[in-house]
């Protein structure tokens, strides 16, 4: 589990979320450069949760479509996963 936790894309999503707070914290006026990064901020997350979904779908043999940049590495994880 640590390795989904602590991989570099939940990471950099999570630091980019607390940099955003302290932007709110600051009292600055929202404006609509604050809004796209917001939605940027929500983009990056959710393709983030998204691979480690994947990834993990993918080690446990299950079926994974094949827009997810893990489609490639599918049979090489599945086979790690059997060889334990």
């Amino acid at each position: 589990m640590r390795q989904y936790i602590f991989g570099t894309g939940l990471l950099s999503a999570i630091t980019g979320g607390v940099t955003l707070l302290r932007g709110l914290r600051n009292h600055e006026p929202f404006t609509w450069r604050t809004a796209l990064a917001w939605l940027s901020w929500g983009i990056t997350l959710a393709l983030a949760v998204g691979a480690v979904v994947d990834t993990r779908r993918a080690r446990r043999g299950h079926t994974i479509s094949g827009d997810s940049p893990v489609a490639k590495k599918q049979q090489k994880l599945l086979k790690k996963r059997l060889s334990r």
